[in-house]
């Protein structure tokens, strides 16, 4: 499955515990029935659960009829990338783990909001690029 990461690269796992992604396959991937596109792979704060909470999106209480095991901080899960750029906006934009972000998240949000955020994207990105693309100098997702 997957699909490709802000970087171009195939998308790393978000996670598996709990399992996340609109198609609980542990990616953000996206496709033609996850009108949401939970995209982004952000890694959960409290003041993100409870804005959500707040907004009336509540991901902290578990729902076993959804298999859904409520979310706690430090949680790592697929954000609809809308819900991820509102809370940008309002100053509780949480962590996002470039890597396993889905490239479709680049539609809603600009790379530089994300890389504001990363909490796995090297200081240097020429690490990110191939040796072939290296030498064009180092580049940033737009």
């Amino acid at each position: 499955m997957g699909g490709r990461n802000v970087f171009g690269d195939e998308m790393e796992l978000c996670s598996v515990d709990p399992v996340t992604g609109f198609y609980r396959d542990g990616q953000c991937t996206s496709g033609p029935r996850d009108l949401g596109g939970h995209t982004v792979c952000a890694v959960l704060t409290r003041e993100f659960l409870e804005h959500q909470r707040e907004h009336g999106n509540d991901l902290i209480t578990p729902r076993p009829e959804r298999a859904f095991p409520g979310l706690r901080p430090g949680d790592a899960w697929c954000v609809v990338a809308v819900r991820w750029r509102d809370v940008y906006e309002a100053g509780c934009a949480p962590p996002v783990r470039l890597r396993a972000t889905n490239a479709l998240a680049l539609q809603v949000i600009p790379a530089a909001w994300l890389m504001e955020h990363a909490v796995d994207a090297p200081d240097d990105l020429t690490s990110l690029l191939g040796p072939a693309d290296q030498a064009d100098g180092p580049t940033t997702p737009d």
